[in-house]
């Protein structure tokens, strides 16, 4: 994305201003609110104490210039007062800041995690549009952007008002001064800001780049550290170690054009503030010196003059910040349209018909995505409640294809799919999906975790086999890292376990027995039977048909077979 692109959008920054409106409609919003106007309350106190503190630093070098020691000693008393109020406000200032920032992060990573785990929003999020380069990394823009957005917003938003403020303060300090002087530093600052936009604009872009690059180097790096084992068992260090290098080169040599644009800038800025000491004296001294003014006065101008330059050169002074904050705008502004944009599944032609007594396919036709090859091909059949079908067969594409349309997440294709509704219904992969968390919360599902008795949770364990990770686990209630702690074989009895408890209609089995013994494959499906739960099951060729009323068999040219299980053995075709 452009600078110009980040720089110009308007609808950014619209809908930037929707989302603090929607912010501050929250439950949150009324004490946001108080805090807001705390900090505009204390805003308005640290100003007015900079001007105080002006006319106390005059008065403070005037006695001092004059030799006068009351007054120097009444100055001085005067000038801690306002110091140490300065003080307490300033630290009160920054407490309601972090305080008004905290709340509002807490609130927008909770509206975008909501929306990005809703409607399954997350999965068409990364398998599609980050491969079609509409967004990239959505899991960094939420845990970073998001802080650096409800920070630097705040952080400008109260640098913009404190500025209005002060040039309103002191700009009659100013005038009374020298109305040169206070033109001189109107534009001064203008000319400034210009030269400072002209300089800075490519840092926009840059930072918005260099975002992405970090997110991709750590990115990788978890890889390898949730891969570590596989890695090591293959050997493949090498060429893991070549595409780190490459994301390490991508993201230095973005931050290299990053450095070089901020020497330049760095120049002009140094250069601007240096003469920021030296501009004030060139006009307020020849005017002390030919006794317009007294000797306090030339300080007071170097000081209204800074104060008033740093107010009018809110660009000069920030832009680093300001083009970082710029480009995580945009950031969050794409992530959320891609979120809007993902929550509605992409157009297909296939139906859904939800039906609790069976699973059905009525001239189900799937397509490959990327090069539109023909999957399966007019499928129609039937499976009711009570039966158990055996999907198999040399076209494994195929296979996965069907238990995603079947599951709402493949779109390529055409037909009519019947099953229960996705509450009733369950999918098991062959790698379970093992979290982080108790054994309880692992079995059950949220919101549910006390609904099913200890005594039944603890005899499917003892039936699976499974009371040595009931011993490791510590119980039900122990927090562990299942992924340090459990086997292959021991992940599919803990999801058979999960699916025994939910207790569904239907199940599809995504070859969920490899690791499993002839003995425990009996077992589960005994006890699915036992359940009354009936199952589709995608399996591997020369897999066993004493646990199965039919098989699917799909080939690779996109046809099927549909046949009869009897006796554990096929006793004829049922349809084609």
């Amino acid at each position: 994305m452009s600078d110009q692109e980040v720089l110009v959008s308007k609808l950014t920054w619209l809908r930037c201003l929707e989302g603090v409106r929607k912010f501050a409609a929250s439950d949150s919003g009324a004490t946001a609110k108080l805090m807001a106007l705390a900090l505009l309350v204390l805003l308005l106190a640290v100003s007015g104490l900079n001007v105080v503190n002006s006319y106390v630093g005059r008065n403070f070098m005037t006695a001092i210039a004059e030799r006068n020691h009351a007054g120097f000693v009444g100055q001085a008393m005067l000038y801690i007062m306002v110091f140490a109020a300065s003080t307490a406000v300033a630290v009160f200032y920054r407490f309601t800041e972090e305080r008004l920032g905290l709340l509002w992060r807490e609130w927008l990573t909770r509206h975008l995690v909501s929306a990005y785990m809703s409607d399954r929003t997350y999965h068409r999020l990364n398998d599609k549009l980050a491969q079609n380069g509409e967004i990239a990394n959505p899991d960094q823009r939420i845990a970073d952007d998001i802080r650096t957005f409800t920070v630097a917003t705040l952080s400008l938003v109260l640098m913009a008002l404190n500025s209005l403020i002060t040039i309103l303060a002191f700009s009659g300090v100013m005038w009374t001064i020298s109305p040169l002087l206070f033109v001189v530093t109107v534009s001064y600052s203008f000319a400034g800001s210009y030269a400072a936009y002209k300089l800075g604009r490519p840092l926009v872009g840059l930072n918005y780049n260099q975002f992405d690059r970090e997110a991709n180097f750590r990115s990788s790096l978890i890889h390898v550290r949730e891969n570590a084992e596989a890695i090591a068992l293959s050997r493949r260090e090498g060429r893991i170690t070549s595409q780190l290098q490459r994301r390490v080169e991508e993201l230095a040599g973005n931050f290299r054009r990053i450095i070089s644009v901020n020497r330049n800038l760095g120049f002009f800025t140094t250069g601007y503030n240096w003469m920021i000491q030296i501009i004030p004296a060139l006009v307020v001294a020849p005017m002390y010196i030919r006794g317009e003014v007294e000797f306090g006065v030339i300080t007071q101008s170097a000081m209204a003059f800074a104060q008033l330059v740093g107010a009018f050169s809110l660009i000069v002074n920030q832009f680093q910040s300001i083009s970082s904050y710029a480009a995580v705008a945009a950031r969050l502004d794409r992530l959320e349209q891609a979120i809007e944009m993902a929550k509605s599944p992409e157009a297909t032609d296939i139906v859904v018909t939800e039906d609790q007594t069976c699973i059905g396919f009525e001239n189900l036709t799937l397509y490959s995505p990327e090069d539109h090859r023909k999957l399966v091909d007019k499928l129609s059949i039937q499976v009711p409640h009570g039966l158990r079908l055996l999907i198999s067969g040399p076209n494994d594409s195929a296979k996965v294809a069907l238990l995603r349309a079947t599951a709402g997440i493949w779109d390529a294709g055409e037909g009519r799919i019947i099953r229960p509704n996705l509450d009733t219904v369950r999918f098991l992969p062959e790698r379970p999906y093992i979290y982080p968390g108790t054994l309880r919360e692992l079995l059950l599902r949220s919101g549910e975790e006390f609904e099913i008795p200890d005594e039944r949770i603890r005899e499917l364990l003892t039936a699976l086999n499974l009371d040595p990770v009931l011993q490791r686990a510590g119980g039900l209630d122990e927090e562990q890292d299942w992924a340090s702690v459990l086997s292959l074989g021991e992940e599919q009895l803990l999801a058979f376990a999960r699916l025994l408890l939910a207790a569904p209609c239907f199940a599809f089995l995504d070859r969920v027995c490899t690791a499993l013994s002839d003995d425990q494959v009996d077992q589960i499906h005994r006890m699915l039977i036992a359940n009354g739960i009936s199952y589709v099951s995608l399996e591997e060729e020369g897999t066993l048909y004493a646990h199965y009323d039919f098989v699917l068999e799909l080939e690779n040219d996109g046809s099927w077979h549909m046949k009869k299980i009897e006796g554990g053995k096929i006793s004829y075709e049922c349809v084609s």
